[in-house]
């Protein structure tokens, strides 16, 4: 849990970080199955990807429990990044799974991650942000479990 600042916007970041020796290409396969991160994502009772696996593609996932919430698509680098970003109370939630192959070629670091920018972000994020990523080590063991399957 990072407070920072960000081109004037005050931003807060947590990262849950896993070095595994499940490869990149298998992890990415899991995470570019949207439609099925419920099956692991303990977290989500459903997500839907509207459109391709594509920047600008948007994701309706519904939380346990909440309504559903529409996440924009901005970054995808095949086997090394995803990101969407979701537009929330005043702040903008970017989540992002980073894959970087270890130095020693066997295995996988990948750095699930969480900022939360906008005016409000010092305000919302200590509160919304550890309750959003209390999940992040279940959910990561259990995306790393699927892609070692």
């Amino acid at each position: 849990m990072l407070p920072s600042e960000r081109g004037g916007h005050i931003m807060w970041i947590h990262e849950h970080t896993v070095e595994t020796e499940v490869g990149a290409e298998a992890i990415w396969k899991v995470l570019r199955d949207v439609n099925n991160w419920a099956c692991w994502d303990t977290s989500m009772e459903a997500v839907v990807l509207e459109g391709p696996f594509e920047v600008g593609s948007h994701v309706s996932m519904t939380p346990t429990g909440q309504d559903p919430i529409r996440s924009v698509i901005v970054a995808v680098e095949e086997n090394e990044l995803y990101a969407d970003e979701t537009e929330f109370g005043g702040v903008r939630l970017r989540f992002s799974h980073a894959l970087e192959r270890l130095a020693n070629g066997v295995g996988t670091r990948v750095v699930h991650r969480l900022e939360i920018t906008g005016p409000d972000a010092d305000r919302v994020g200590p509160e919304l942000g550890p309750a959003i990523t209390a999940d992040f080590p279940e959910a990561m063991d259990a995306l790393l479990g699927r892609a070692a399957a």
